[in-house]
């Protein structure tokens, strides 16, 4: 398979987050906390927020229902901002977000950039926005009602990667680069597993310099994990993926939770030289 470059956006500022919405729309979010939409495959700004004064960390789209319209939220330093998808406002700010929420996590996440919001993501039934901060907290929105929920447990530095995970909307999975992968329970608040990872044994290559922070988690709708770490290597966990039974006396039993983090049922894959930072 090949792809050829069709299109290319300028933008005034350094672009640090994307989305696709629905309808071939692209968001697009850039360092000075600029917003700009675009209705593809036309590269003019189709509607644009003035500067959220923070970078734009994240963007997710909420899907449309069926009496109400998909919706934009956007991480901006301490901040998750929602923005509707239609507006007859070309240019807004911040006064004309839906909705405000500030999710620093105690006094001193509010004063310093402790407290800065890394990564957004959506449950699948569209109930719960998840976030991960630059002080180590993870925390989730409950986006029928605005309120923030932050898990009793957190990582011990930055944490850079959440993710819920599919068909176990209570479920979330969060990286960071304390070396640890923590999976939660949204409703009780606490950890039902971790995985903490160990940097690999020196080889006669010499040794990696980086440590093997969680930069990227991914989890396919058959519980597959795939975690990328700042040395190099993918690991991927199996221990929670659905696998289809070849007779009713071998099908498996549905667990309790998701077992993903079964270091005995994981395999590590060294990728790159260098930091892999993207699943």
């Amino acid at each position: 398979m090949t792809f050829t470059l069709s299109t290319t956006i300028k933008v005034p500022s350094a672009v640090s987050a994307l989305s696709l919405g629905p309808g071939e729309e692209l968001c697009v979010g850039c360092d000075d906390g600029s917003v700009r939409w675009y209705s593809l495959p036309s590269t003019k700004v189709s509607r644009a927020v003035k500067s959220l004064r923070d970078e734009i960390s994240s963007i997710v789209w909420t899907r449309p229902k069926k009496n109400e319209d998909a919706s934009v939220w956007v991480a901006s330093g301490r901040k998750i901002f929602r923005f509707p998808r239609t507006s007859q406002q070309m240019i807004m700010s911040i006064e004309d977000a839906s909705c405000s929420i500030v999710a620093g996590e105690d006094e001193e996440d509010l004063l310093n950039e402790a407290g800065w919001l890394r990564l957004l993501n959506l449950s699948e039934n569209g109930k719960f926005l998840a976030f991960g901060s630059d002080s180590g907290s993870v925390g989730i929105v409950d986006i029928s009602s605005n309120k923030i929920t932050h898990m009793r447990n957190s990582h011990t530095t930055v944490c850079g990667c959440v993710r819920f995970v599919p068909d176990r909307p209570s479920e979330l999975l969060s990286g960071g680069y304390d070396s640890a992968l923590l999976h939660f329970d949204i409703g009780q608040g606490g950890i039902l597993s971790r995985f903490d990872i160990a940097a690999p044994p020196p080889t006669s290559q010499g040794v990696s310099l980086s440590p093997p922070f969680v930069l990227s988690i991914a989890i396919n709708d058959a519980g597959l994990l795939a975690a990328s770490t700042a040395d190099g290597r993918v690991w991927l966990g199996g221990g929670g993926e659905k696998r289809p039974a070849t007779s009713q006396v071998g099908k498996k039993k549905r667990s309790r939770k998701w077992e993903g983090l079964k270091e005995d049922e994981g395999l590590w894959l060294q990728v790159a030289d260098g930091p892999v930072v993207a699943t």
